[in-house]
């Protein structure tokens, strides 16, 4: 028997419940989970206490409009794909949601065939460039444009940094030692006689850590370090 696919959870943020109930309908017939919040506030709630693969948005919501939404949810740094879903069709509309930071903009009424269209269309996209960006928390690395960034505030690091960095976001939640950073990151066998590997530690928690209550880097006495993501 052939395993059916994991669905895919998407939240749709609309105050029209008979919209709401026909893309559920539609989206669940294509394997996917859809979630449903009918504010502003019930959104920000729902996204802040789940991860969601795409997040389907209005833009006039009661408590707090949809633009309020996705521009708070951007200044924090959460890059899931948007798609404003929307009765507001004028071309001035469309580019505000887009400079907002919404990934694509669909407007009312719309073909379900459509709609499930662009969302596979963004997941594509999404999914090509997944596998170059690491997160940990609310830390981000993007391998090809070399930027790191915490809460959305990008952090400037050397190319040691990042490279120490990168090592320890691909092994969060891994317990690394001094011999394997030295090996891995700087290409040579480690030395007991230095401390190269704790100054560059102490270097990325100056940039990462110093000004957040949570700290990622943590030392594991007597073994070594530990980027940790819960």
């Amino acid at each position: 028997m052939k395993p059916q696919e994991p669905e895919r959870k998407i939240l749709i943020v609309e105050d029209n419940k008979d919209v709401v109930l026909i893309v559920q309908r539609k989206l669940n017939r294509a394997n996917f989970h859809v979630d449903a919040a009918h504010d502003g506030v019930e959104a920000l709630e729902k996204i802040n206490g789940h991860e969601y693969e795409l997040i389907i948005l209005d833009i006039s919501l009661p408590k707090k409009s949809g633009l309020e939404v996705l521009k708070e949810i951007r200044e924090k740094g959460n890059k899931t794909p948007v798609l404003i879903l929307s009765g507001l069709n004028e071309v001035e509309d469309k580019v505000k949601g887009l400079k907002y930071g919404a990934d694509d903009y669909l407007g009312k009424p719309f073909e379900p065939k459509e709609l499930i269209a662009r969302i596979e269309a963004i997941l594509r996209r999404s999914n090509a460039t997944s596998d170059m960006k690491l997160r940990a928390d609310n830390l981000e690395l993007d391998l090809i444009a070399r930027k790191v960034s915490r809460d959305g505030k990008e952090i400037d690091l050397s190319p040691k940094e990042f490279s120490l960095l990168e090592y320890l976001m691909k092994h969060k939640n891994e317990v690394v030692s001094r011999q394997q950073i030295a090996q891995d990151v700087w290409g040579y066998n480690f030395d007991t006689g230095t401390n190269y590997v704790d100054v560059y530690i102490n270097y990325l928690r100056n940039s990462i850590d110093k000004n957040h209550e949570k700290k990622l880097i943590q030392t594991i006495f007597g073994k070594g370090f530990m980027l940790k993501d819960e």
